[in-house]
């Protein structure tokens, strides 16, 4: 990027391995799976009766005393990401109106917000009696659905279901009034999400950001629409851990779920006068639009992968020798992981044998728009811990895959990684993280050196704690 350099601040994240950065992380590190049997609703007789879903939490408990009564209008896509907004901002250092009225340090005018959203699927439950009430000999009936059907739909009802409402609901609480805006392309959304806040960042739009996704896919119609599509897996039989098994031989299809992940994005002058821990460096984006001609699978050749990661290669100015690890898409589908596979060897070339794989979605579960952000912040924790944690379920290379898929821990210091995610609908992005250096050590201070002012200071990085208020 050539303009203002854009950093990480901090990190969010709710996931199916736990509450938090920290508990997602150990559970990566630990080679746990999230993945369980539905307890959202009842799946039997579902072809898959398998998702990976959040842990329980209370979400009255985690927004401010006086926002307590929205909680009526937040469907699970927006609790989700409220949660993993509260964390980033706590965990960067930052004070806003949601965590402390009386001591926010920053300028409310230049923190943005940038978010990803999928489809968010509606409550059955909400709109079966409605559904129900406007049939006329076992058909819907449009005329009783405006004479009765309506009647029984709250009319706040859609208020809960816009993809904007995640960053409308975490742009009230903390008062952010800088840019805003909502990407709804499914499954690459997060990774544009990030790159559109770190463009209006470098840009000087706004000094900070906070960007990621958030989707809840647990939902009866949409695990549906996938089997119908022939995405998800398809058998209610084996080991919800071992069933999901990106680029490998015996991959037979995704498991969905559920999660949400935030990072706090700044511009470094900024980051610097705070005081703030840097914890990684935006180094480059990519973006393409590449459709394969039949919409339910991706492109053969992974097209839209290859020009993608090629374009945040370049923006990051380094060649694939330079990076040290990359978390694929790698959803488990066969047929797509082999077309990605494809893409990634195009682009990376010879390196592509040698760079580390990392897919995270067998123990993560495909959890849409939040996907691409939980890899970023992934991301950013092997950056700063030098660790590459093993991929799980992971055995015998699927036939024609030439990655270079890790089975076993690596520590080490990390320096770039690559991140990419594609959408059916041909979107695919990606970005590159590179562990933070001063550039020009005679003019640069590192806020991250211990003999530099303290970092714990009131603008640095403190404990990572949910935002009770």
């Amino acid at each position: 990027m050539s303009q203002a350099r854009v950093v990480v601040t901090g990190l969010g994240a709710v996931s199916p391995l736990g509450l938090g950065v920290p508990e997602t992380w150990a559970g990566l590190c630990a080679g746990r799976c999230g993945i369980r049997r539905i307890r959202a609703f009842d799946p039997t007789g579902l072809p898959c009766e398998w998702a990976g879903e959040v842990p329980e939490y209370r979400i009255q408990e985690r927004v401010p005393r006086t926002y307590r009564k929205a909680v009526k209008l937040m469907c699970r896509d927006i609790e989700l990401a409220v949660l993993a907004a509260g964390e980033a901002i706590t965990s960067g250092g930052l004070v806003t109106k949601g965590i402390d009225p009386e001591k926010v340090n920053i300028d409310p005018t230049r923190f943005g917000i940038n978010i990803g959203a999928g489809i968010i699927c509606c409550d059955l439950v909400e709109l079966g009696p409605a559904v129900a009430a406007s049939t006329l000999d076992g058909r819907f009936d449009l005329h009783k659905w405006g004479r009765e059907g309506l009647q029984l739909v709250t009319p706040l009802w859609l208020l809960k279901y816009l993809p904007n409402m995640p960053a409308c609901h975490i742009g009230i609480i903390h008062d952010m009034q800088g840019p805003s805006n909502t990407i709804t392309c499914s499954e690459a959304a997060a990774h544009l999400a990030l790159g559109e806040a770190a463009q209006v960042i470098a840009r000087g739009d706004a000094d900070l950001a906070l960007a990621g996704g958030a989707e809840a896919k647990v939902n009866q119609m949409m695990i549906l629409r996938q089997h119908l599509l022939r995405r998800a897996v398809s058998t209610g039989t084996g080991d919800p851990e071992t069933i999901c098994r990106p680029f490998d031989a015996n991959a037979c299809g995704a498991i969905f779920g559920e999660g949400a992940a935030m990072l706090v994005l700044e511009n470094l002058d900024h980051a610097r006068r705070r005081n703030a821990r840097i914890l990684a460096e935006i180094a480059g984006i990519g973006q393409s639009h590449s459709m394969s001609a039949a919409y339910e699978r991706l492109e053969p050749d992974g097209q839209g992968i290859r020009i993608a990661v090629e374009k945040a290669l370049a923006d990051a100015e380094i060649g694939p020798e330079d990076l040290d690890l990359v978390i694929p898409h790698g959803t488990a589908i066969p047929q797509d992981d082999l077309a990605e596979a494809r893409g990634l060897a195009a682009a990376l070339g010879p390196a592509v044998k040698k760079i580390p794989v990392w897919p995270t979605k067998s123990m993560l579960s495909t959890t849409g728009a939040a996907g691409g952000a939980l890899d970023v912040v992934a991301a950013v924790q092997a950056i700063t811990e030098g660790v590459i944690p093993p991929a799980r379920n992971f055995q015998t290379p699927a036939p024609g895959c030439p990655l270079n898929v890790l089975t076993a821990r690596r520590d080490g210091p990390i320096r770039h990684v690559l991140c990419c995610s594609y959408t059916h609908g041909g979107q695919t992005a990606a970005i590159v993280l590179r562990k933070f250096e001063i550039r020009n050590p005679k003019s640069e201070t590192n806020p991250n050196d211990p003999n530099s002012n303290d970092q714990n200071a009131a603008g640095g990085r403190g404990p990572v704690s949910n935002l009770r208020i």
